[in-house]
């Protein structure tokens, strides 16, 4: 596993399942173009990219080029390293039919050329080690002793955290606790909660 410093940020969950493989670390999907109109995925962007840096790695054809400019566009350009895939061409697997273009995406590139590409942005990557803090610093159990899941009022208490912490209301709880997990310790979570009168039973 290769860990990333960076939060990754690829178009679709193809591609995040194809990094997931093989990365430890944040990764964060646009959702292909509905991100221009995302403003709380955008206000998330924003705020990974200053606190930890921004990878953007989206397919080399045109539309990824446009998802690319655009986040330069909202982030400023110290906080993002860009990662490029080659012109393959072909089609992944599973489509019927090739893309317009013709080319391979991030997810039908193979991890050796993901790899590469990952290598040659600069960002900061180790090999079987962490950087960004391991999620089973904050568990699914703390998310529970805290309210957070499971509970009758688990929602609302998550959206209430989400709105402390600028996080997209949207975030499912284990998407929540990834992230959590990128911006706290365990330890400062604890804290956090605690100091709201949240404490564990």
């Amino acid at each position: 596993m290769i860990t990333i410093r960076e939060a990754v940020i690829v178009e679709g969950k193809y591609d995040k399942i194809k990094l997931s493989n093989f990365i430890d670390g944040l990764i964060i999907t646009t959702d292909g173009f509905s991100v221009f109109k995302d403003k709380e995925k955008q206000q998330l962007i924003r705020h990974l990219a200053k606190i930890r840096g921004l990878l953007i790695l989206t397919d080399s054809d045109g539309a990824g080029f446009v998802i690319r400019n655009f986040l330069k566009g909202i982030v400023p350009s110290e906080q993002i390293k860009h990662a490029y895939i080659p012109d393959i061409f072909g089609k992944e697997k599973r489509k019927s039919a090739p893309s317009k273009e013709g080319k391979l995406g991030v997810e039908g590139v193979s991890e050796d050329i993901l790899c590469s590409a990952i290598a040659r942005s600069g960002a900061v990557c180790e090999i079987n080690t962490a950087r960004c803090k391991p999620a089973a610093d904050i568990t699914k159990t703390d998310l529970f002793l805290y309210g957070l899941s499971g509970g009758e009022n688990a929602a609302e208490n998550r959206d209430k955290l989400k709105k402390r912490l600028h996080l997209p209301q949207k975030l499912t709880a284990n998407s929540l606790l990834a992230i959590l997990n990128c911006l706290m310790t365990r330890e400062e979570f604890i804290q956090m909660m605690e100091q709201k009168g949240e404490q564990a039973p």
